[in-house]
C-alpha cells in the first residue's frame, strides 16, 4: 500500500475529506472497526449518534469474561461512517466535549495499565504496533471489472484510452493473489485520538490515506474526494 496526501491539516479538513472518503459512487463498501474504549470514552462527552455504539461499549467492558487491555476481537465493533465522524469529531474538535473524551480516555486506559506511547501521532513506522488499535477504518472501491460505462466515465476516461483502461483491468483480474482496490485511514490509537489535534484545531501531522489500487484509479478518486471536500490538489510522489 502507499501513502496518499490528502491536504487536510486541521480538523475541519479531515472531517470534510473522512465524509467525502465514503460519499461517492466509487465506494463497493466500507469496514470501519471502532474500539470499546472510543466509543466508551466518546460517549463521555454526549457524542451525538453514538447511543447505540456507547450501549454496546460499556456492557463489553463490564463484562468480566472480556479482557480489555487485550487484543480481543470482541472488542472492535463494526461501524457506520456517521460513527466514524462521530468518535473523531468528539475527540479531535476544540473545546469541552474533546476534553470529556479524552479525559474518560486516559481513565480506561489507566484503569487497565495501558500506556501512551511517546511518539509522534501518526507516526506510519510505528503502526503495526498500536495497541490498543481504536479505529481501524477504510473503504473498498469499485473494481476496474466492476466499473459502468456511463455511471463511473470519469474514472475510465482518466486512463487516456480504451487500451489502457483495458489493460489495467486486465491486469487487475489475473493478479495473483487476487487484491482489491481499497483506501484506509492510517492506525488511529490513544495517542491519535489524545494528541492528534490541538486546541487551535490543527492536526498534529497532514491527514494521509494509505491506498491499494492502480495509480491512475487511485489518483483518480482521491482526487476527486479532495474536490468535494473542498481541500486543494496535492502533488503525490
Amino acid at each position: 500500500m502507499i501513502a496518499v496526501p490528502l491536504g487536510a491539516t486541521t480538523v475541519d479538513e479531515a472531517l470534510r475529506v473522512v465524509r467525502a472518503l465514503g460519499g461517492h459512487r466509487y465506494v463497493a463498501g466500507r469496514m470501519h472497526l471502532v474500539h470499546a474504549f472510543a466509543f466508551a470514552a466518546a460517549g463521555a462527552s454526549e457524542a451525538p449518534g453514538l447511543d447505540e455504539a456507547r450501549t454496546w461499549a460499556r456492557a463489553i467492558l463490564a463484562d468480566p469474561r472480556t479482557d480489555a487491555a487485550s487484543r480481543d476481537e470482541a472488542l472492535w465493533r463494526r461501524s457506520t461512517d456517521a460513527e466514524l465522524l462521530s468518535v473523531l469529531e468528539a475527540f479531535w474538535n476544540p473545546g469541552n466535549r474533546a476534553r470529556s473524551a479524552r479525559g474518560a480516555l486516559e481513565v480506561l486506559l489507566a484503569r487497565h495499565d495501558l500506556a501512551v506511547p511517546v511518539h509522534e501521532p501518526f507516526d506510519e513506522s510505528v503502526e503495526d504496533e498500536v495497541h490498543p488499535l481504536l479505529v481501524d477504518a477504510g473503504w473498498e472501491l469499485v473494481p476496474l471489472a466492476g466499473l459502468d460505462v456511463e455511471r463511473h466515465r470519469g474514472a475510465i476516461a482518466a486512463f487516456g484510452d480504451a487500451l489502457s483502461f483495458e489493460s489495467a483491468r486486465f491486469e487487475e483480474e489475473t493478479t495473483i493473489p487476487a487484491a482489491c482496490s481499497l483506501y484506509e485511514l492510517p492506525a488511529i490509537g490513544p495517542l491519535e485520538l489524545l494528541r492528534g489535534a490541538d486546541e487551535e484545531g490543527r492536526l498534529a501531522a497532514p491527514l494521509v490515506v494509505w491506498g491499494q489500487a492502480h495509480d491512475t484509479y487511485l489518483d483518480y478518486v482521491v482526487r476527486g474526494v479532495r474536490r468535494a471536500a473542498k481541500l486543494s490538489e496535492v502533488e503525490t510522489e
